[in-house]
């Protein structure tokens, strides 16, 4: 097996359910992050796996160029209400990086249909994650993932990060005011010549890079109207803030911004099955496929039995009202994260919305000076809190792309109070030997 993380005994996943998972030894872990922040309905839904055998034993696979199927069809129709993009027309993948891909040639593709060879420019941002395809890993500004492929990289340009906490810090690539980002946008598309920008792209709330970053009040409505304005597509990603992640059903829906084109994956089936999809607007799909067609395809695409499981998920999704348990259990967490860490001397923000929560270790909580990347805080608190049976996601490199410490919560949403509890106490006691351990070493 060739796998993902270095070690030469992982833990071996046994039965999951509820926001818990066991080991071939019997050990028991809180699954704080969700997975990747993808398990949004709990482990072990049974009525998802029946949906999903009943289809399979039906009908498993066929191809989207000659049929389409009931479960597509359904889902497509039933989902549509909930996104926050007009007339919508759903194109389901394999996952988050394929969605990606799908949009940026959508973009390509409605231009070209428009008559607007020129438009080729797509602008994201840095500290963005787009997905780890070539073409999503371009788009992407996180910059220890780009690095050893940068030779292959080049063709997007990247603005600031909207990331208030490290706000025009050297290297940081970060911009925490409203006109100051605004501003920006709108000199990279007159330097690019208006006519030749075709999109922009960013996460509503950024995930993984920066830790549940929230842009500053206003940001995205002002960013709508630049786009709309100059006649630029807007790409909003929900790989991870959509189906309820962030206490609303996209992260859009925050700011009452309605995208051309979103991209979604991760909450979509709950991790049950591998699926993404692409939404664009009435107008865009319009466009594309009349006369069409739209040149792009993938063996797995428009799977009925991915599409069965997102019904499922999504009927669970309603049924139990469980965006509306994301928001209020997120303000949940964060007040007991505060508690609990807000006074740890490394902790320097704790930030998200809805279960989507960032807490950023610094090692000067006064000057934000982080951590120094050899020191591995990030490493030590992940480890410290599996010792004790919490699993949370990380990331690094927040900072200035090398240095920089993050963990980042995103349990189940039917997570308990006690859970909850027990996520902010464990990782208090983690931060503090992971930091204990950095000073010892200093010593």
């Amino acid at each position: 097996m060739f796998r993902r993380a270095p070690g030469a005994s992982p833990l071996v996943a046994v039965r999951a359910e509820g926001s818990t998972l066991w080991d071939s030894e019997g050990r028991s872990y809180l699954d704080a992050a969700g997975g990747a922040i993808v398990v949004n309905i709990g482990h072990g839904r049974a009525s998802v796996a029946a949906a999903m055998a009943e289809q399979a034993g039906r009908l498993a696979y066929a191809h989207g160029t000659t049929f389409t199927t009931e479960p597509l069809e359904a889902y497509a129709a039933e989902l549509g209400p909930r996104l926050p993009v007009d007339d919508p027309a759903i194109y389901p993948v394999s996952g988050g990086s394929e969605a990606m891909e799908t949009a940026l040639k959508l973009v390509r593709a409605y231009h070209l249909a428009r008559g607007d060879q020129g438009r080729w420019i797509v602008l994201s941002r840095w500290g963005s994650y787009h997905g780890n395809t070539l073409g999503a890993l371009d788009l992407s500004g996180r910059k220890p993932l780009r690095r050893p492929y940068e030779a292959w990289l080049g063709r997007f340009r990247h603005l600031s990060a909207a990331y208030p906490y490290r706000a025009g810090e050297p290297n940081a690539n970060a911009l925490g005011d409203v006109d100051e980002l605004v501003a920006e946008l709108e000199r990279a598309i007159e330097a690019a010549d208006p006519d030749t920008v075709a999109a922009f792209v960013g996460e509503p709330i950024v995930g993984a890079t920066l830790g549940a970053v929230v842009p500053p009040d206003g940001y995205w409505p002002r960013v709508a109207e630049v786009c709309r304005r100059h006649g630029i597509l807007l790409v909003a990603d929900e790989v991870m803030t959509g189906f309820g992640r962030t206490g609303t059903w996209f992260g859009m829906d925050h700011w009452n911004v309605r995208p051309d084109i979103l991209v979604a994956a991760k909450g979509a089936t709950s991790g049950y099955w591998p699926l993404g999809l692409v939404a664009a607007s009435g107008e865009v799909h319009e466009v594309v496929t009349n006369p069409g067609p739209f040149v792009h395809g993938f063996t797995y695409s428009h799977n009925p039995v991915g599409a069965a499981v997102a019904r499922e998920v999504l009927r669970i999704l309603e049924a139990e009202r469980l965006v509306e348990a994301s928001s209020a259990k997120g303000v949940r967490l964060r007040g007991l994260l505060d508690d609990r860490l807000g006074g740890q001397p490394a902790v320097g923000d704790i930030r998200g919305t809805g279960l989507l929560v960032g807490i950023e270790l610094v090692a000067d909580v006064a000057t934000r000076q982080p951590f120094p990347r050899a020191a591995r805080v990030t490493e030590a608190v992940v480890h410290g809190a599996r010792q004790r049976g919490l699993i949370v996601y990380s990331s690094t490199g927040c900072a200035d792309g090398v240095d920089g410490d993050l963990i980042v919560l995103g349990p189940p949403f039917i997570v308990t109070d006690t859970e909850l509890a027990q996520i902010a106490d464990t990782l208090r006691e983690a931060v503090a030997e992971a930091v204990a351990g950095v000073s010892s070493a200093a010593v």
